[in-house]
């Protein structure tokens, strides 16, 4: 099935969630912590198809305001995919990005909107986090490697919005282990360097060598 992730088709499948149906697609969702319900970057608003996904946890029922439920904000983290269906979902950072290319003024009242429906939640969240972390919940070791690979996705995908790729195609998620003390491969790296350089490469060839190449006067001295 396919489902709709900030105006792009996604390759989905019942029982995913929806952060793992973009990281998957390279649709653009926050995810800093990994998707482990933590941090609270996985935002998006469910467009259509909201009875097709799970219901609401107890953890986003405690770290999502109400105002935030009406308006169909779920935790991408969270949020798993149950039914097929038409689903369209639009990130709380697309429509951010949306904002500003449009109606930039609206930006202010919306992150003061959003920043107080996260305030007024704050005493239940960190409630939250301290019983799962007393529970052991928490797997810090899977954590980390969560939030490694999180940022290098992230990093992996604003280097292709400015650069691309070598074969102007979207490349595949690098695996966890592929984000753990690299964020590019030799590769993707190379072409950042040689996009990076091409310019001045072009200049420095283009360049007439003064010294091999014999000098024109005319009578008065000037170079011709």
């Amino acid at each position: 099935m396919t489902i709709t992730i900030n105006n792009r088709s996604c390759e989905a499948a019942t029982g995913e969630r929806l952060i793992d149906v973009a990281r998957t697609n390279h649709s653009h969702i926050g995810y800093f912590c990994g998707g482990n319900g933590i941090c609270q970057t996985c935002y998006v608003k469910v467009l259509e198809g909201a009875e097709l996904l799970s219901p609401l946890s107890e953890t986003e029922k405690a770290m999502l305001s109400d105002r935030l439920i009406e308006e169909g904000t779920r935790m991408a983290c969270l949020a798993t995919i149950e039914k097929p269906g038409t689903i369209k979902v639009l990130s709380a950072i697309e429509e951010v990005r949306e904002m500003f290319e449009t109606a930039p003024h609206l930006l202010p009242a919306y992150s003061a909107k959003m920043g107080w429906e996260s305030l007024v939640k704050i005493p239940e969240t960190v409630a939250l986090q301290i019983n799962r972390t007393l529970q052991g919940k928490f797997d810090l070791a899977q954590i980390f490697s969560d939030v490694v690979r999180g940022i290098g996705e992230a990093l992996q995908l604003v280097a292709e919005a400015f650069f691309g790729t070598p074969d102007g195609k979207a490349k595949s998620a690098p695996a966890p282990e592929e984000c753990t003390g690299k964020l590019l491969d030799r590769e993707s790296m190379n072409h950042l360097l040689s996009g990076c350089c091409a310019g001045s490469t072009e200049s420095r060839h283009a360049r007439p060598d003064r010294q091999s190449a014999p000098a024109s006067h005319t009578g008065n001295g000037v170079p011709a």
